[in-house]
């Protein structure tokens, strides 16, 4: 009765695990959207709210890679682009990995994709797009300008002079324009061969007397199509200031609280999703005044404000500030790192593990250029950790065969200290130090498994590399979840099960490796234990059935790899393996023994 008892306690709390963890990734992180939104109004570019159009959702549903999810609005957006962007005399950008356009009106950077990442991973879908213009219900671009007294100075409804385009890495664009009254007003723009675009703010003065601006840069996007922030990986405000990455605050705190100054000397400031990044970086040595806010309707802004500066007649002065929109790709992020940007590369949200998922990402990408299959990569990694760990392993099981010959010894320690815990604890760590066992060594394999487990973990949701890297057959992108799930009968019926029910082949894989692997070890005297081994790998299926399914590769890899290492270790101790085999008869026998006793009382 006991045993049923817990058996039944076992089931309930392992469906409380399932289905808990999904309720607290729901209550705990809600999509931005649903927060009340407010207004906010100052001197710089408001950026207008995008129209709602008719028959969309008011609940932006946030995804792992970001952008609008509501087909009212994504109908809505691509009508919008059609029309902006054919309006007005646009510069063309095209460069080796962006491509777009410059709006002269305003002098905003609002029309961007990246050429080198597509939409899906269908091979047809188009580049990324990662700027919207103004008014669009993807709305993202930067604007560059200036703020002051007693100047006339270009705002949104200025129209700027463009000098011919497009702009590309050898071919720089000015935007100018002259107020009429004695101030001239440059932005010359240039990009390199990955993502950064430099603009030089210049404003002469030709008036007869000094006057005072202040140069500015900002970005102004819709959280609509921000990407899922989630507990372990931040998508939204991101700075450097002081040596230090600030992973915030959120949009939502933005929402309730309003603008939150970024404190110290600020390096860069922007938003990053999970993939993506649009930052600007300040120039070196100038002190800015940098901030994040709310501007209402779904809409946030980055702003770098530089000091005042006096500008005497028939002088000029230039401020540079350097804006970063595209992939978050390792490789190219420490390069500008090492170029002098403080942190750059730590803009991918590694976390407290990042010392091993580098490395990781490293042998990762390494292993890809060799075998060119980021799922056969992963496998071979998986090969490599487990091959590194195996004399560790080794030691392990030595320690489990010292462990089970010290046994009659232990208990003859037990029945003569009884009634003596103390005396009883002291002799069993005197026989542990007189037969050179380590009762820790067992769990020394799983403590190095931990943080290497969830350093991959964060390289496959993190990495862009592995973004729609295919593996075989069903399995086309190797950081999205396993798309062949039971419940729908792999996509024949017309749904998609949430969250824990997504079984795919890949979690039911790994249960039935787990199972082995438990089966395989010595099982546990303590018949509670016994049932919490017996139902960990069914529950595992369920809470890793929505993870990436390269990171289900990994852990099946490991699985396999476990059990031909335990058979060959326990054809090197054959002592344990028939102790083992002695202890489950000896428990099938007690086993069977309590159920006769069970059934005959009932009788």
């Amino acid at each position: 009765m006991d045993n049923q008892r817990n058996l039944l306690l076992a089931v309930v709390l392992s469906g409380l695990l399932i289905l808990g963890w999904d309720f607290a990734m729901r209550y705990f992180y809600p999509d931005a959207s649903t927060a009340p939104q407010v207004e906010q109004v100052d001197q710089l570019g408001q950026g207008q709210a995008p129209a709602q159009p008719e028959g969309s959702t008011s609940q932006a549903k946030h995804t792992r890679e970001g952008g609008l999810t509501d087909p009212a609005l994504i109908a809505e957006e691509q009508k919008d682009l059609d029309v902006a962007l054919a309006e007005g005399k646009r510069v063309k950008i095209d460069a080796a990995e962006v491509a777009g356009s410059i709006n002269p009106i305003g002098a905003m950077v609002d029309d961007l994709v990246l050429k080198t990442h597509r939409q899906t991973v269908k091979k047809d879908s188009g580049p990324v797009r990662l700027f919207s213009p103004q008014g669009t219900p993807a709305q993202h671009f930067a604007q560059f300008g200036w703020i002051g007294e007693g100047v006339k100075l270009p705002d949104q409804r200025t129209v700027w002079t463009a000098s011919n385009g497009p702009l590309s890495e050898d071919n720089p664009v000015t935007l100018s324009w002259a107020n009429g009254e004695g101030q001239r007003f440059t932005i010359k723009l240039s990009v390199d061969d990955h993502y950064m675009i430099t603009a030089e703010q210049t404003v002469a003065n030709t008036s007869g007397g000094p006057i005072v601006v202040q140069p500015f840069a900002l970005i102004n996007r819709t959280n609509r199509t921000a990407s899922l922030d989630t507990w372990n990986v931040h998508s939204g405000p991101i700075a450097d200031a002081d040596g230090a990455v600030q992973f915030g605050p959120n949009y939502d705190d933005l929402v309730d609280d309003g603008a939150q100054p970024i404190e110290g000397s600020t390096d860069w400031i922007g938003f990053t999703d999970i993939y993506w990044l649009s930052a600007l970086i300040p120039q070196d040595g100038q002190q800015v005044d940098a901030d994040f806010r709310p501007l209402g309707d779904e809409l946030f802004r980055a702003d770098a404000i530089y000091q005042p500066v006096t500008i005497a007649d028939g002088k000029q002065v230039t401020r540079t500030t350097r804006l970063f929109a595209g992939a978050k790709e390792s490789n190219v992020l420490r390069a500008y790192e090492a170029q002098g940007i403080d942190n750059f590369g730590k803009s991918i949200d590694w976390g407290w593990f990042e010392i091993i998922a580098w490395p990781i990402w490293w042998l990762l990408t390494h292993l890809f250029k060799l075998v060119g299959n980021f799922g056969v990569a992963i496998i071979l990694l998986t090969v490599i950790v487990r091959g590194a760990m195996f004399p560790i392993a080794q030691k392990q099981f030595a320690s489990m065969a010292a462990m089970r010959a010290v046994q009659p010894k232990m208990k003859a320690i037990q029945e003569r200290y009884k009634d003596d815990k103390q005396k009883q604890q002291q002799e069993v760590m005197k026989l542990y130090k007189d037969e050179g066992v380590n009762p820790l060594a067992g769990c020394l394999p799983l403590l190095l498994q931990i943080p290497i487990f969830f350093a991959l973990y964060k390289t496959l949701i993190l990495a862009i590399d592995m973004r729609h890297q295919p593996f075989i057959l069903w399995i086309k992108d190797l950081s999205a979840p396993d798309p062949a799930k039971i419940l729908n009968l792999f996509g024949f019926l017309p749904f998609d099960p949430p969250g824990f029910l997504g079984i795919g082949v890949l979690a039911v894989l790994l249960g039935i490796t787990m199972w082995a692997t438990f089966r395989l070890n010595p099982t546990a005297m303590d018949p509670v234990q016994q049932q919490i081994f017996q139902f960990m790998p069914w529950v595992l299926m369920f809470v890793m059935a929505p993870f990436a399914a390269g990171l289900l590769i990994y852990w099946v890899t490991s699985n396999l790899l476990t059990l031909a290492q335990q058979s060959y270790l326990y054809s090197k101790h054959p002592q344990l393996r028939a102790a083992t085999e002695k202890q489950k008869a000896d428990q099938a026998m007690v086993a069977a023994r309590d159920k006769a006793r069970e059934d005959k009382s009932k009788g």
